[in-house]
């Protein structure tokens, strides 16, 4: 039997939009022909056919584009559009379908253009009960009953319900005085919601139980609704086989009398559980998570601190633009003031960079002023160039350089690194902070925590100091230490030593259990794995800067392993969204992975 023959031409790799696609009555296995006398290629056995002649002719999405007529936002400078080309009459298209089919077709456009086609998370989106939904369009208050997870988890969320009313079954008063013990976070957020509920009820007379005390008795003027307790015993049955000594069954019970009760009023259970709100759903309540916490809906709205400033960016906002250069540091900067209709939605300290495909040099800038619609530009120091190193660490991307801009300025006090593995948060936040306790003497020393939240199951107690018992804690920064203390091999082995605990003295790992009260001066401060953090327990942290003190969050949204946190309402999530646009802080979404083409390509197909 002969051999198969081997093709003669190299194989490519072929773009999204080069792929055949399957159509009717015609093969899936052969490439669309351009035109009508075309050869098509075949796919399988290489030799090129010609294409039948009773096929009709299909035009490239480049000859539609082509026959469209021109739009009246044409940008300056484009190549104009061909002659129109007679087209036979098509079914009425119904006004805005025609921008709408266009805007599709672009970003088909767009995908095509891609070597693969782009992977999108599913969107996690906090849907609504159908009664709560029929409450807001009515306008009618509703009533939530709340369950002891939701309390426990925000000590304030009697006040976060706006207008509506507040319901607390005898049960979730129950399951609070049980879980009051104890030195942890629940704990403490149990005491605390006992506390406002004794505040709450003094100096109030019975009837006043009865009918609802007030929200905003204690001064939260949000808080517009009332505060009922479950004064009787509630009669309502639930289907059998659920057993009715269970907290969960008999809140379920409550809601379902109150229902009966009040029968046109909107009657929402509240839970972060999500078995519970599974079984509310099955017996016909209304049933939702808690969604104050949640700072956004979609990570995918989370602020990047960068913007890619459009091709026409220059036509558009290139008058009467003013030019200078200033000395700051030993460094020269040049500065632009422009004026034009993209600067209202650009931020503070935010980076913006423009990359043109004609052979110009390319833009890459911080916002340092916004007035209106005119902002000032500072150009960025190139710490790609060997020559701009920090501690023997370059750039390797266009992110990595805005992020070390962002940790050697002096003038930002808090910056907020977001990225998944390997693309070098932890590597470029230690290099800049040896360079700039070592070397500059800006800050007197380094301090390290995060939280000890494991992985998998708990190893149990670890023996001595409270640094012994952080180190096994801080294997990442072990590592990346080996890598910043790789001295000049002209050094000897007594100078590596020297170099090794002089980096070591300068270091110090503390525990988060400790930080409450304490007052750091003159620090830099990295808190790593920032995502298993609570709001509550980032404000904690940050607020403990003193003077000169500059404080780092590093972490990964899509790595949370604290139970009832969410990428939305994760402490990081938080402080971006709250930070965004502030003088002196700064926060940078890391892209591209740096650590190894195994860990790049693990983390795309795992």
């Amino acid at each position: 039997m002969p051999l198969p023959k081997l093709p003669t031409k190299p194989a490519t790799i072929l773009l999204a939009k080069d792929y055949p696609r399957a159509e009717p009555g015609k093969s899936p296995v052969r490439a669309t022909a351009k035109a009508e006398n075309d050869p098509v290629e075949d796919l399988i056995s290489g030799p090129a056919v010609p294409a039948p002649k009773t096929a009709k002719p299909r035009k490239s999405k480049a000859a539609l584009l082509a026959e469209a007529p021109a739009r009246e936002d044409k940008p300056a400078g484009a190549p104009a559009a061909a002659a129109p080309v007679p087209v036979r009459a098509e079914k009425p298209v119904k006004p805005g379908k025609a921008a709408k089919d266009d805007a599709v077709a672009k970003l088909r456009e767009t995908d095509m253009n891609e070597p693969h086609p782009a992977k999108h998370k599913p969107v996690e989106v906090n849907v609504k009960s159908q009664a709560s939904r029929k409450a807001d369009t009515s306008g009618a208050t509703k009533v939530f009953v709340l369950d002891t997870n939701v309390l426990m988890h925000d000590p304030t969320s009697l006040f976060r319900f706006e207008e509506h009313d507040v319901y607390l079954p005898m049960m979730t008063l129950e399951e609070l005085d049980n879980h009051k013990k104890g030195m942890s976070e629940v704990a403490r957020n149990a005491r605390q919601v006992s506390r406002t509920l004794d505040a709450l009820i003094a100096n109030v007379d019975d009837d006043a139980i009865e009918t609802g005390i007030p929200l905003a008795k204690l001064g939260n003027k949000d808080a517009k609704g009332r505060l009922h307790f479950q004064t009787r015993l509630n009669g309502a049955a639930l289907p059998e086989g659920l057993p009715s000594g269970k907290a969960d069954n008999q809140i379920l019970g409550v809601v379902r009398a109150l229902e009966a009760e009040q029968p046109g009023r909107a009657i929402v259970l509240v839970s972060k559980d999500i078995n519970m709100r599974i079984k509310a759903r099955a017996l016909g309540l209304a049933a939702e998570d808690y969604f104050n916490d949640h700072v956004l809906e979609d990570t995918d709205l989370l602020y990047s601190g960068i913007v890619q400033l459009p091709d026409d960016f220059w036509t558009k906002h290139g008058k009467g633009v003013e030019s200078w250069q200033e000395i700051k540091g030993g460094y020269s900067s040049t500065f632009y003031r422009v004026t034009g209709p993209l600067i209202p939605s650009l931020l503070v300290n935010q980076f913006v960079y423009l990359e043109p495909k004609n052979g110009e040099a390319p833009l890459y800038a911080q916002v340092k002023q916004i007035n209106g619609k005119t902002a000032v530009l500072q150009t960025l120091r190139d710490y790609s160039s060997n020559k701009n190193n920090v501690w023997g660490i370059t750039a390797r991307n266009r992110e990595q350089n805005f992020a070390l801009n962002l940790l050697m300025n002096p003038e930002v006090d808090f910056i907020t690194l977001l990225g998944q593995a390997g693309t070098g948060k932890t590597l470029l936040a230690l290099a800049a902070g040896l360079a700039q306790v070592l070397e500059t003497k800006v800050y007197n020393e380094i301090i390290v925590t995060r939280v000890t939240v494991p992985v998998g199951e708990d190893i149990g107690f670890l023996p001595g100091t409270e640094e012994e018992k952080m180190s096994p804690w801080m294997g990442a920064f072990d590592d990346n230490l080996e890598v910043l203390m790789k001295s000049d091999g002209d050094a000897g082995d007594w100078g590596r030593a020297a170099t090794q605990d002089l980096i070591r003295s300068r270091i110090k790992i503390k525990s988060l259990n400790f930080m409450r009260g304490r007052t750091f001066v003159n620090k830099f401060l990295i808190i790593d794995e920032a995502q298993n953090l609570t709001p509550k327990q980032m404000k904690t942290l940050v607020t403990r800067a003193g003077p000169g003190t500059k404080i780092l969050c590093l972490g990964n949204i899509a790595q949370i392993d604290t139970p009832y946190l969410t990428e939305g309402s994760s402490g990081l999530t938080y402080v971006v969204d709250r930070f965004k646009g502030w003088g002196h802080s700064g926060h940078v979404t890391l892209a591209r992975g740096e650590r190894s083409r195994l860990a790049d390509h693990a983390s795309d197909v795992l």
